[in-house]
């Protein structure tokens, strides 16, 4: 059984007391404290090199003016994939919320990627997601449903939170409805916009195993580092966050802790 199944469960004043123990006051990141966060994220970790880089670097490689591109999980207005237009011959994007508008230049479905009834059989030459299979429940059928609209020789390109990252154990142990108010308080984000995880292909050995029942083959998983967002709201977690991070990537056996896991699947030709 999981680790995050025998911890016990905390309950809401337990969190706001841990994070005001360590120097969250409510509310959003003041100005003050972010003016002192940037320049250590700029010195450990600069823009170029965050994961959220390197799907995109990874996507633009493989597209085709032909292709068929899927996004799971696009997002409201599809921001990344409207980057795309004019690139590939049809840009195609999922999500369980209501889209802002409707855009001429993309093919949007309100849907789950464990259901894609709308986007047929070996369609798809390249699929991506970011941020998105931590919360999909039956991951076994998500990865099944992405094996059957994938054309032969498709590629599936995603970036997900290490289950084995801190950031990752700790989410773990609080109750999902305690995650939209922990961040909101440490992010800004709004709560409509954060949803329940499960982290159940989130692991190399689980992200092999569902590869390899649906199909798929792994052309490449590689685990990534990130700054530490929760502490934003303290320069001193916040440093302590990234010498850490540091010391995960200096040290070859300790890589597998990192935030990150980004990972390549393939269909067969």
């Amino acid at each position: 059984m999981r680790g995050a199944r025998r911890a016990r469960a905390l309950r809401g004043p337990d969190v706001e007391a841990f994070l005001h123990g360590l120097g969250w006051r409510g509310g959003a990141l003041s100005a003050a404290t972010d003016a002192r966060i940037q320049p250590l994220i700029e010195r450990y970790y600069p823009p170029a090199t965050h994961p959220y880089q390197r799907l995109a670097g990874e996507v633009r490689r493989h597209l085709r003016p032909d292709a068929t591109v899927l996004e799971i999980g696009c997002g409201r207005g599809a921001p990344m994939l409207s980057t795309m237009k004019g690139q590939a011959g049809r840009l195609i994007g999922i999500d369980v919320v209501e889209f802002t508008a409707a855009d001429p230049d993309l093919e949007l479905w309100r849907c789950d990627v464990t259901a894609m009834t709308q986007i047929a059989d070996g369609s798809i030459d390249l699929a991506f997601s970011r941020s998105v299979m931590e919360h999909i429940e039956d991951v076994d059928r998500a990865y099944a449903e992405i094996g059957r609209v994938l054309a032969p020789g498709g590629t599936y390109v995603f970036l997900t939170p290490n289950f084995w990252d801190y950031a990752s154990l700790i989410s773990a142990m609080v109750p999902n409805a305690l995650h939209g108010r922990i961040v909101r308080a440490t992010e800004g984000r709004e709560e409509e916009d954060v949803f329940p995880t499960h982290y159940r292909s989130n692991t190399a050995r689980s992200i092999r195993r569902l590869a390899a029942a649906a199909g798929l083959s792994v052309q490449g998983l590689q685990h990534l580092g990130q700054y530490p967002t929760y502490f934003r709201f303290s320069p001193t977690l916040f440093r302590l966050g990234c010498l850490y991070g540091k010391l995960l990537e200096r040290f070859q056996p300790l890589h597998g802790l990192q935030g990150w896991i980004f990972c390549e699947l393939r269909k067969a030709p």
